[in-house]
């Protein structure tokens, strides 16, 4: 009776330590550790979460691909590799059509501007069959990427024809394509060693990007460009999410959707304004000519009528997609000026 009456106490005390038992959550991204968004958005992220779980859920942040490579981050979170990914949803093609419309040109002009307009495109409810597979946290954008050469500059758009350059999405490649170059698909962490190995003539990516990836290093030639920003998304595997109490799941989901994209957005725009100012000391930074750009801007056009009508021609809502973009960039710019 007594050696029951033990166990029993054990068993119970076992559950109600259990019931207490802290969570703990794998975040994975493919960032360098000592980049901005290692410290001011997923780490900044994970202490929020903990903070506002009372120090239940307990998040660790993998950086530089350490859960698995950038293109595998979406299904990573999907399959459990990681509880949460960070991700361009581009480097998995065709997965995401409806989303990777924010990444065609001139919708906006700031990383701010962008996610916010990107994060209404998503409470909308207009890209849920995309993400079923996973439970989203928030979306974003990157401000405006730029061009960057290993050996030659770009001033015109005769200096871009047969050069073999890196595009982050099969929408950028388009661009590329309608712009005269070579568009050689990569994801953000093997453009050092393709450009080092001459594989390519130069790469599409952020003012930040270059310093956070060291491209510096091989690449003094810059091109103001500004044609185009990249799709991100925070997601979450779904069973991990759903297993989570009452109260678990309050503190994530007050730490998802707007709060957290404009985190993201503004950290992109500050980060990119550091970024310039650096490579000001060592490199050389070219506008395009004011007579050139109605040509750069035609061929921009181009890629945009290109993706559109291939969604529409699925029977995707391309058009109708983009003009609600459209629609949320100008409430967004109303909202944050």
């Amino acid at each position: 009776m007594i050696r029951r009456l033990a166990l029993s106490g054990i068993a119970s005390l076992t559950l109600l330590s259990a019931a207490h038992a802290d969570t703990s959550l794998r975040y994975a991204h493919f960032m360098p550790a000592q980049s901005w968004q290692q410290t001011d958005l997923f780490e900044a992220w994970a202490k929020a979460v903990e903070d506002a779980s009372g120090g239940a859920v307990k998040t660790t942040v993998f950086p530089a691909q350490t859960l698995g490579k950038a293109p595998a981050g979406y299904d990573n979170a999907k399959n459990g590799i990681a509880d949460i990914a960070w991700t361009v949803q581009g480097y998995t093609a065709g997965r995401f059509p409806l989303s990777q419309i924010v990444e065609l040109p001139g919708l906006f002009q700031t990383a701010e501007v962008g996610s916010c307009a990107f994060q209404k495109l998503y409470d909308s409810g207009a890209l849920d069959d995309e993400y079923k597979d996973t439970h989203v946290l928030f979306v974003h954008t990157h401000a405006p990427g730029q061009l960057h050469m290993r050996d030659t500059p770009v001033k015109t758009l005769s200096d871009l024809k047969g050069k073999k350059l890196r595009r982050p999405t099969t929408v950028i490649g388009t661009l590329l394509s309608e712009l005269g170059a070579e568009p050689v698909g990569l994801p953000a962490p093997r453009i050092y060693e393709n450009v080092e190995r001459g594989v390519i003539d130069g790469y599409m990516i952020t003012w930040e990007s270059v310093i956070a990836f060291r491209l510096a290093e091989l690449t003094k030639y810059h091109t103001d460009f500004g044609f185009y920003s990249l799709a991100f998304v925070t997601t979450m595997n779904k069973a991990k999410y759903e297993a989570l109490s009452p109260e678990e799941k309050k503190a994530i989901d007050d730490n998802s959707g707007m709060k957290w994209s404009l985190v993201a957005g503004r950290g992109y725009d500050k980060g990119d304004a550091r970024a310039l100012v650096e490579l000001k000391k060592t490199s050389e930074i070219y506008e395009i000519p004011a007579a050139e750009r109605p040509e750069w801007e035609a061929a921009a056009k181009r890629a945009t009528e290109i993706y559109l009508n291939e969604l529409d021609s699925k029977g995707l809502p391309g058009t109708e997609t983009y003009e609600k973009v459209q629609e949320y960039v100008a409430a967004c710019k109303a909202d944050l000026d």
